[in-house]
């Protein structure tokens, strides 16, 4: 499945590199909600959030209210994910909260689940230089992704993998790194950073991943009337696998 990406700052649309340098503001949130209305499952991020630089609490509610969303960004607390439920999220990522030096926040993730169920969590494995990154990517962990998917599985519906290393930058992205998170978890995975071409769409899906997609969309590099065709023989196809 093809999901598009709003990423939202300072109540605009905008796509970063890296997490980093904004390298370009879209149309209104409002125009990218109609241009995407033929995918199922959007992806909102709120960087401000994500960064600790304040929030777009309205606008990922009116959002959330149109259409199916997956919503991230500052969930570093159990009521910041209630809160997000509450405005409509069909699912909530979270990340920075989930890990500290020592490996995964088991206790946060168990109140986590409690307080919004499993399968409404996705977990973000954000990795940068081999590492998970956190706080809107701008700090690093000791840990791989490699290392902690099987342990927190037991705490998430699926998990968000982005190879920030390619972020933005339309060079492709790792897709060995995304064969190995592959082989170490039978739960969802959505793939996310330097997803450029129909051949990286194909690979990926191949693996049984999904792709949450913003540059190649914003910048025409992929044209979304094929992504949406693309899409729905995938989720068609499997539909008729199951």
């Amino acid at each position: 499945m093809i999901i598009p990406c709003i990423d939202l700052m300072d109540g605009k649309v905008v796509q970063l590199i890296q997490g980093k340098e904004k390298a370009l503001e879209a149309d209104s949130p409002a125009a990218m909600l109609e241009k995407f209305a033929a995918f199922p499952e959007i992806q909102v991020i709120d960087l401000d959030a994500a960064m600790g630089k304040g929030s777009n609490d309205e606008l990922v509610e009116w959002l959330a209210a149109r259409a199916r969303c997956r919503v991230g960004g500052g969930v570093r607390d159990v009521a910041r994910a209630v809160k997000l439920v509450e405005q409509g999220a069909h699912r909530v990522i979270a990340g920075t909260a989930a890990f500290d030096s020592q490996g995964p926040r088991v206790a946060f993730l168990q109140e986590l689940c409690r307080a919004i169920g499993r399968e409404r969590l996705l977990l973000a494995l954000d990795s940068k230089g081999g590492r998970i990154v956190v706080k809107g990517w701008q700090e690093a962990t000791n840990l791989t992704a490699e290392q902690v998917i099987r342990m927190v599985e037991p705490y998430c519906g699926g998990f968000l993998c982005t190879y920030v290393d390619k972020e933005g930058m339309m060079q492709g992205t790792d897709l060995d790194w995304f064969r190995r998170l592959r082989d170490a978890t039978a739960l969802p995975i959505t793939a996310a950073g330097g997803i450029t071409t129909m051949d990286d769409i194909r690979a990926l899906t191949a693996m049984k991943i999904d792709c949450a997609i913003g540059m190649a969309i914003y910048t025409g590099r992929l044209d979304l009337d094929e992504l949406a065709r693309w899409n729905r023989t995938a989720v068609s196809g499997q539909t008729g696998a199951s």
